[in-house]
């Protein structure tokens, strides 16, 4: 029984991280050379693991600076940031289906 209420557990903290959370990766960019992982609060638009890239891309098709600061911006400003790291490359593409988008 013991056994059974762990796993039960562990699936429901799974499950709530997953749906409350986002890792957001930020590439190395002008504004921050070295780039940027962050855990936020998650957003009406964000997934678990995205990125300002794949934001970009989903919403208007591309990726452009201006898109990228709209979009830093946004977030910044509508969630908070709980946990910060280093730029984590496997992430990133993960975000982006692979993808890589010029800096």
């Amino acid at each position: 029984m013991r056994k059974v209420s762990i796993v039960v557990a562990t699936l429901l903290l799974v499950a709530i991280v997953y749906t409350q959370l986002t890792i957001f990766v930020v590439p190395p960019i002008g504004a921050l050379p070295e780039g940027r992982t962050v855990v936020i609060l998650r957003l009406n638009k964000t997934q678990f693991i995205d990125s300002p890239d794949a934001m970009c891309n989903r919403i208007q098709g591309g990726v452009s600076l201006l898109c990228r600061g709209m979009v830093l911006g946004a977030v910044v400003e509508k969630t908070k940031i709980l946990i910060r790291l280093p730029y984590m490359d496997w992430l990133y593409l993960i975000s982006t289906d692979g993808k890589r988008f010029e800096r």
